[in-house]
């Protein structure tokens, strides 16, 4: 009888055991879900630069003005305006170039903004929208 009882494991040691199991169950899954998790935010933000780098290279430079688009499920804002560069900056005996402020905000689902902006050198007449 004695060398019966102890061969196998108690209820206890058997208990603990599933229990430190469960534990290591439930972390890898919630660890594979944050991963993918971010994995979809990743991927969000990287097809947002994409549309604010392509509605950037299609804007043309010498309007000033805003202009929103639709894009699948982003929402896009462009923004030209002119900058006035001093006078000082200017090169010596030539007039001073004028330059574009252009930002591209890109929005999608809630709250998530992405924001591009550069300058550019603007053609000797600007018009406003």
């Amino acid at each position: 009888m004695s060398r019966r009882a102890d061969a196998g494991f108690t209820l206890l040691e058997v208990l603990v055991a599933v229990v430190i199991l469960s534990v290591a169950v439930v972390t890898l899954v919630q660890l594979t879900s944050q991963g993918l998790r971010l994995l979809k935010v990743s991927s969000d933000y990287q097809e947002a630069v994409l549309l604010a780098d392509r509605v950037t290279r299609a804007g043309e430079a010498s309007i000033e003005g805003v202009e929103t688009g639709h894009e699948g499920r982003f929402n896009w804002e462009r923004r030209t305006q002119l900058v006035e560069v001093p006078d000082d900056l200017a090169p010596v005996g030539t007039a001073s170039p004028r330059l574009l402020a252009l930002s591209v905000a890109v929005r999608w689902d809630t709250g998530r903004t992405l924001e591009v902006a550069t300058l550019r050198l603007a053609p000797a007449t600007v018009t406003t929208r």
